[in-house]
């Protein structure tokens, strides 16, 4: 029996060599990240960009309180010069992080290293740690919802520029993965610039409610700030470019739930554009196609693949920021006026939902950029179907003489008949003599003329494309900047 000690080294042993294993994450990997996250997202969430975010906020905190004289001026000044990264030994505060078992403590007695005389013995003057670490992390929400908002912008032009161009071009509509009736393909495209606008109005909403600011001390009290921490609060959030909240939120975490089923419903609005996308694009349809260069690869054995990759990496972003709902959820039950249990599960899956989503955006982007919509398939498919999509409209025509039910009952015998028999139902209908002669040749015509029966699929599309540029070119609400 072979023993562990005597199992051979697995491949790569002497990879410590070289390399540090610096990146362990899909997200940070410099072979496949790209398709996982975002160069704004890895700004935004980057280890030592975080470092600098509650450095800021402790110089945001000093510089305040020195305004209002609870320390003094110069002590703050002398905070602020000294709260950033490239003062501060990093080595020093990631070994006593490890040392100490706090998660802040090490760059608080660096920052205080790092500042003359005894301006250090201000810093964090009545704070709590998970003040600063909150307000740091609404301000990496706060970007994230930036980008957010300049992506989903883009994607609505983009959406928009596709609709309008093919408001009159006729499509087969699809129900159940079957045919159903003809539309325009413009329809089709506007409904998904609907629902994606609906996503974008939410997140402008949500601003006032996610970015507040976090500075109540360590039992939501204020205690530690002398009866003045209304006032520092209201002066605090508004040097960092954040709202005020009422209370203190340090075991409130709904803001981030609200957050992360956010950016999970952006994502999962993208997927369905997508896959929609990818569906359409099957030899069998044919009637849209991903944009293709020479030199991509589709399989490594099969030459002749051209796969739908970037759809299929939106869904796969899609289900990984769905993933991350349950756990932000899971975060809302805490104990008392604090609880960690929640915040360390956060700085995982808040993360990893903004990478998440805004891939998703920046993937779709690329895709609506270089999508071609097939003109003649979508006729050619609508064509095929035509027996098919003709039965609502047939049904209705005999309703006029027959009833609409009596209509429905004979129009459903004829048009199973059809399919069984595979034979064309405008023929089925010549041979049932009490129902061709309520209906002249003409009238029957039209009928079986899929692009007769579009409805309002024209008016609607030019309806949702208008909604949806008028909230484009609408004057953006009110935002608190930092």
């Amino acid at each position: 029996m072979t023993t562990t000690a005597e199992l051979p080294a697995p491949p790569g042993a002497d990879v410590p060599t070289r390399c540090r294993h610096a990146r362990g994450h899909i997200t940070d990997s410099s072979f496949l990240g790209d398709r996982y996250a975002t160069a704004a997202s890895r700004r935004i969430f980057c280890d030592v960009c975080r470092v600098q975010r509650w450095l800021d906020v402790e110089a945001a905190l000093a510089l305040t309180q020195g305004e209002m004289g609870m320390i003094p001026a110069a002590a703050a000044a002398d905070i602020a010069a000294a709260a950033r990264v490239d003062r501060i030994d990093l080595d020093t505060v990631r070994e006593e992080t490890q040392r100490s078992g706090h998660s802040l403590i090490g760059l608080l007695r660096a920052l205080q290293q790092a500042c003359p005389g005894e301006s250090g013995e201000y810093i964090h003057f009545g704070a709590t740690t998970q003040d600063i670490q909150d307000t740091g992390q609404v301000l990496e929400m706060r970007d994230a919802m930036d980008e957010l908002d300049t992506a989903l912008r883009h994607i609505l032009t983009l959406l928009c520029d596709i609709a309008e161009e093919h408001a009159e071009t006729v499509a087969l509509g699809r129900t159940h993965a079957r045919p159903a009736l003809p539309m325009s393909f413009g329809l089709k495209v506007a409904a998904w610039a609907d629902e994606m606008c609906r996503n974008a109005e939410r997140l402008a909403e949500a601003r006032p409610r996610l970015l507040v600011a976090q500075l109540f001390g360590g039992a939501g009290t204020m205690a530690g700030f002398g009866g003045r921490g209304q006032e520092l609060l209201e002066r605090f959030a508004e040097r960092c470019g954040l709202y005020v909240p009422n209370l203190g939120w340090h075991v409130a975490r709904d803001r981030i739930v609200e957050y992360t089923c956010l950016f999970g419903t952006v994502a999962g609005t993208a997927a369905r554009i997508a896959d929609e996308i990818r569906t359409l694009s099957r030899p069998e349809f044919g009637e849209v196609e991903e944009a293709w260069r020479y030199g991509k690869v589709g399989s490594s054995t099969m030459p002749h693949k051209r796969n739908p990759e970037r759809c299929e990496q939106v869904v796969v972003m899609a289900k990984l920021a769905a993933g991350q709902v349950p756990l932000a959820l899971a975060g809302m039950a805490g104990d008392h006026e604090r609880d960690s249990r929640a915040l360390r599960v956060e700085w995982a899956c808040l993360p990893d939902v903004t990478h998440y989503t805004l891939a998703a955006c920046q993937i779709l982007t690329e895709i609506l950029q270089g999508l071609t919509v097939h003109v003649p398939r979508l006729r050619a498919n609508v064509q095929i179907a035509a027996d098919q999509v003709a039965s609502e409209r047939l049904m209705f025509a005999l309703a006029e003489f027959l009833g609409k039910q009596t209509a429905h009952e004979r129009v459903y015998a004829l048009s199973q008949t059809a399919y069984q028999e595979r034979r064309p139902m405008k023929e089925l209908l010549a041979e049932e003599p009490d129902l061709a002669r309520l209906l002249d040749e003409k009238t029957v015509e039209e009928i079986f003329e899929p692009a007769q029966y579009l409805g309002d699929s024209v008016a609607l599309t030019r309806r949702g494309v208008a909604s949806v540029r008028d909230w484009l070119d609408a004057p953006r609400a009110g935002q608190v900047s930092g």
